[in-house]
Formats: structure tokens, C-alpha cells, sequence
């Protein structure tokens, strides 16, 4: 058996002479690439065959949601990529006299996070070669074949249009040590997943994409249409058991229409725990270990809430598809105020929108910061202060979370699985990931004719209010 740094190194090694073999593809022979390999994990047989090997593989998910996510996932980032340049050429500016030629990045090595095993894959290596390169996957250890089907699936689109199949591999053994060594040995890393993989991707010292945590809330305003907010949460919490990080974790709603937001959320599936149930909930989330430290217990993520509910001692309707709390004021210190992974959602009531905006601001502060929020209102205005001061790299306005913020057919964002958070979440950039970030750019500047400014155009203004000498 091959140790691990041995076996990374043959990786390496295939990969590189695989991207070394499509380097000079033209435009069109890469996006003949992408549609081929795009088209094997698109196809309902083998979609079916990945959501079903996913599901018994993580116990995470359902096999329904799982076939929808890959359907939007796989079909928006091709239509993200058609018609784009990234070969050659691919922008000028005329009155600056610079040409941008895209080049390839080399080797990049993907970490695949457990809860979403064949779509994260299946959308990062069409984005990844979109730019010319070759990717390596490190799968999560529970979920290793299902991601290992999406790659073969994708080995198949890359040999009937003739390219080299090792520009998609797999860690077929997947292991801490393993990932590490080629975080280590490749160009850039792409890094989906938990804190604890994105901290360790950018202390690879390889240059990283990495997200940061999700908690994604929503403002429910009084001018909100209510039943299609309530319409909408009810979509994004219960698809695929929560298992997306940008799946509503808190609704945050103007008073006068709480009671109106939580009767329509009821007819939809959810039920509201009293504070006995909400206890049992709680300890159940967020069990204690021997240490006396509570973390969310593996055991409910991505469950649905049916089960999370048996699992707590709890009598629900049997087809209950969301369970709710109500939040505590000291958010800082409640539980229910953090990213939860499944089917559990917590309410808070406001009276004034800044009352609304400073529980949206104080929440995310404590866990959140730099993803994402959103809010259900007709006012710009709001919407425009929530633009302006939030500490959010996407705010969603009469949307589902969960599908829109990685980019759907209902919006402009860039279609990914691998949401930025820039600094405030610990990483390097605000947007969504996507082909662009997996091209080096070349800048062709030619000379044209000095336009220095005087010394009056830049500082005119600032010497006519603050004259000198007073």
C-alpha cells in the first residue's frame, strides 16, 4: 500500500501533465470540455445514482432535494460559464490602453465537505477547468464513494471528447495527513467546508479560497408579503434537511405581523415548540460531552425534523417539516442563535427597523459574520441600510436563502457552492467563487501620451475649504 506522500505525488504528478496537455485548448475546446463533463453528472440516471450513494453513504439529506440541487447546481454554473472568456484574450480597455490575456492557475486541490458530497464536486471541477486547470479532490472520509461516483461520472464526460481524464482526480483514501500533503503540493486550494478545513487551508501556505461559517437571517418587515416569505423559509429550511449553510437559521420579525408570519409558517409545515419542548430541543442539539463542552451533535445534522423531534421526546404531526423556537434576548449566550444545520429554526420579534437591524447585527456578531442575510420588505430604503452598514457579503431581498444565495435562475449571483466571506469571516474575498477566480491574468499596458493632473485638480477642493496658514 502507497504511503501518502507517495500517493499525493502521483497525483500531483498526473495532474500536472494533464493540464500541461490542454494549456493551448482554444476557447472552444474548453467549454467542449465543461458542457461533457457538466452533461455526466446532469443526467437523471447517474444524478439519481449520486443523490441515492450520498444519502446511505452520510445519512445526511434526502435523495429528492439531492437531485434538485444538482440539476440547479450543475445547470447554473454552465450557464454561468457559456459564452464567457477565459482563454486568451479576454478583455480590453481602449482609452487605457491595457489588454488582459487569462492563463491557467495550474493544479488545484478541492476539499469537499460531508454535507454536500456530489454537487460541490460536480459544480467546482466545471468551474476549475473552465480556466484550463486540473483539480484534485479531497473527499470527507463518510462521504468518499459518493464524491468518488461524481468523479468518475466526470472521468467519462473528459474521455469522449478526447481530454486527458486526469485533469479530475480523487484521494480515494481520504485522511487528515492526506489532505494536508496536497494542500501543500498544489497551485491553489479550494476550501468547502467547516472552520477547521479553512483554517487548515490557509495554514497550508498555499495560496486559498476558503468560506466562512454560515447563519444566514432573515427580516421579516411589515410590509412583507407574508405568505410568500413564509412560503419561501419553509423551501429553503426543509430542502435537503438544511444541509446548505445559507439555509435560514432565524427569522427577525416586525411585531405587527408575527402572528400572521407564524400561522402562515404552521399551514406550511412548521410547528411551534412551548418552552418545555424548546429545553428537550435544546439539550438534544447541543448535548454535553464528558468535558462539559456543548457543541451541535452530529446526530442531528441534516435530519429531518420528524426525526430530530423523536430523537428530543417530542410529540410533532408526522408531516412536519420545520420546528421552531423562540429566540431568548441574550442571543449572545442562547444557543438558538447559532447556524444550526438542520430543520430548526429560531423566531425574534422587533418593533422598529433599527430595533430589527441591531438583533440582525448582534446575532451575526456572534456567529456569521460575512456570509449572509436577508430581508422580506418593498422599502428600498431598508433595504439600502442593510447594504450600507451590514457586515454581509449577500443580502438576499424576497428570496429563499438557500438557493439564492449561491446563485439561481431568479437572480444575478454567480452560480457556486463556495461562498467568500471576506475578512469579516476569516477569508480573502467577498464573492461568491467562481470561474473567474481560477484564472491568472495577464496585464498588456501599451504607452500613450502623459495626462498628469495639476496639483489644482487633485487638491483644489481641499485648499479652497482649508485655505493655508488657517
Amino acid at each position: 500500500m502507497q504511503d501518502n506522500q507517495t500517493m499525493i505525488q502521483s497525483l500531483i504528478d498526473k495532474a500536472k501533465k494533464a493540464q500541461q496537455q490542454i494549456e493551448n485548448y482554444t476557447q472552444e475546446q474548453i467549454d467542449e470540455v465543461c458542457v461533457a463533463i457538466g452533461w455526466e453528472v446532469y443526467k437523471d440516471d447517474q444524478i439519481k445514482a449520486l443523490a441515492e450513494l450520498a444519502v446511505k453513504e452520510t445519512n445526511m439529506g434526502n435523495v429528492n432535494d439531492k437531485i434538485t440541487k444538482h440539476k440547479n447546481k450543475v445547470l447554473g454554473v454552465l450557464k454561468d460559464i457559456q459564452g464567457a472568456k477565459s482563454v486568451g484574450l479576454i478583455e480590453t480597455d481602449v482609452a487605457k490602453k491595457i489588454r488582459k490575456y487569462a492563463k491557467p492557475v495550474g493544479v488545484i486541490g478541492a476539499l469537499t465537505p460531508v454535507t454536500n458530497p456530489t454537487a460541490t464536486p460536480a459544480s467546482n471541477a466545471i468551474t476549475i477547468l473552465k480556466g484550463r486547470n486540473a483539480v484534485i479532490f479531497a473527499p470527507h472520509p463518510k462521504s468518499k464513494n459518493a464524491s468518488k461516483l461524481a468523479v468518475d461520472y466526470m472521468r467519462q464526460g473528459l474521455k469522449k471528447v478526447g481530454a486527458p481524464e486526469d485533469l479530475i482526480q480523487i484521494i480515494e483514501t481520504p485522511s487528515v495527513e492526506a489532505t494536508n500533503l496536497l494542500m501543500q503540493a498544489v497551485d491553489v486550494v479550494l476550501a468547502t467546508g467547516g472552520g477547521a478545513m479553512v483554517k487548515a487551508a490557509y495554514s497550508s501556505g498555499t495560496p486559498a479560497y476558503g468560506v466562512g461559517p454560515g447563519n444566514a437571517i432573515q427580516i421579516i418587515a411589515d410590509d412583507a408579503d407574508i405568505d410568500d416569505a413564509a412560503a419561501k423559509v419553509i423551501l429553503s429550511k426543509k430542502f435537503d434537511y438544511a444541509t446548505s449553510c445559507s439555509s435560514e437559521n432565524s427569522l427577525i420579525i416586525q411585531r405587527t405581523v408575527y402572528a400572521r408570519m407564524i400561522e402562515s409558517l404552521v399551514q406550511k409545515g412548521a410547528v411551534l415548540l412551548n418552552q418545555e419542548d424548546r429545553l428537550k430541543l435544546e439539550h438534544t442539539l447541543w448535548p454535553m460531552n464528558a468535558k462539559g463542552y456543548r457543541s451541535i451533535n452530529p446526530k442531528i445534522i441534516a435530519q429531518s425534523a420528524t426525526s430530530i423531534a423523536k430523537q428530543a421526546g417530542i410529540d410533532v404531526p408526522e408531516d412536519t417539516q420545520v420546528l421552531m423556537v423562540e429566540g431568548a434576548c441574550d442571543v449572545e449566550n442562547d444557543f438558538y442563535s447559532q447556524e444550526k444545520l438542520s430543520p430548526v429554526l429560531t423566531l425574534y420579534q422587533y418593533d422598529t427597523f433599527d430595533q430589527g437591524y441591531q438583533l440582525l447585527k448582534r446575532i451575526t456578531d456572534h456567529y456569521g459574520m460575512g456570509h449572509s442575510c436577508g430581508i422580506h420588505t418593498h422599502n428600498q430604503a431598508s433595504i439600502d441600510y442593510l447594504g450600507t452598514h451590514m457586515k454581509s457579503s449577500r443580502i438576499m431581498v424576497n428570496q429563499a436563502q438557500a438557493p439564492a444565495n449561491g446563485g439561481a435562475f431568479f437572480n444575478g449571483m454567480p452560480s457556486t457552492v463556495s461562498l467568500g466571506c471576506g475578512t469579516w469571516g476569516g477569508n480573502i474575498t467577498t464573492e461568491n467563487i467562481y470561474y473567474k477566480h481560477f484564472l491568472n491574468i495577464t496585464w498588456v499596458s501599451e504607452f500613450f501620451e502623459p495626462n498628469r493632473p495639476s496639483d489644482d485638480d487633485i487638491f483644489g477642493a481641499l485648499h479652497q475649504k482649508y485655505p493655508e496658514g488657517t
